[in-house]
């Protein structure tokens, strides 16, 4: 049985949605949105760990993280599926895509992280202040910087146990598993790259590399948007992934 929980909403062609490591809530209302306006059945999973979920000491990290959601697929019985993933989820997306299981139809990173580009380093997102991220993920950052000494305590335990669950698949310092690039010549399916212009975690020229490693991988370039388009502009990432969509 599954370890990984998640939700669901709507009806039609299967689009599994990866979160990054802001979290399940990262994603939500974009599943809702996307679910409202489209014939999409969108799958919100948990990733083991996050969010209070047990995380089993066979998870190791993204690659593990990644052969998991291919027996979650196996399990639900779920067939030309469309994964897109946002930040680590984008990471984890393209692990579980080379897996090469025939129920992924098609691939979208959307400002992913895990490869290595010479002068494109990501973000040491563990050793920026909490302005510093809201500044790196948004274009426009106001109101958006969290404040955990604001939170109710259990709220606080929570971001603090989804940190170290990030450090343990992601790593501490790199996000990157330098073999990834070169692997992804090895992507069996269709896949898009969508990126935000402002992204200050990993820039333009770090996403157009990701669409490069990958044999006719689309690349599109979100304007006034950062690292998290489904929470700052929803609906500039809905359309090419509409599109993407239909035509594979």
């Amino acid at each position: 049985m599954s370890i990984i929980t998640y939700t669901e909403r709507g009806t039609g062609r299967t689009v599994l949605l990866l979160h990054g490591g802001a979290g399940p809530a990262s994603v939500g209302g974009f599943a809702d949105r996307f679910a409202a306006e489209h014939p999409v059945r969108v799958i919100t999973p948990t990733h083991p760990g996050f969010d209070g979920t047990q995380r089993p000491a066979s998870i190791g990290g993204v690659r593990d993280l990644a052969a998991a959601y291919r027996e979650f697929l196996d399990e639900l019985e779920l067939e030309d599926v469309v994964v897109v993933g946002n930040s680590i989820g984008g990471w984890i997306a393209a692990e579980l895509a080379l897996l090469g299981s025939a129920r992924v139809a098609g691939l979208v990173v959307v400002d992913g992280v895990g490869i290595e580009v010479e002068g494109q380093p990501v973000a040491d997102f563990f050793g920026l202040t909490f302005p510093e991220i809201a500044a790196a993920s948004y274009y426009d950052p106001t109101g958006r910087v969290i404040d955990p000494s604001a939170m109710p305590e259990a709220a606080q335990k929570l971001m603090a146990a989804n940190r170290e669950t990030l450090k343990h698949y992601a790593g501490a310092s790199s996000m990157v598993d330098s073999t990834l690039r070169g692997r992804l010549v090895g992507v069996p399916t269709p896949a898009l790259v969508v990126w935000g212009d402002s992204d200050g975690i990993a820039g333009p020229e770090y996403g157009r590399a990701f669409a490069a490693a990958m044999p006719g991988a689309d690349f599109v370039l979100l304007e006034r948007t950062g690292h998290l388009p489904q929470l700052e502009r929803p609906e500039a990432l809905i359309a090419p992934l509409w599109n993407f969509i239909e035509k594979h």
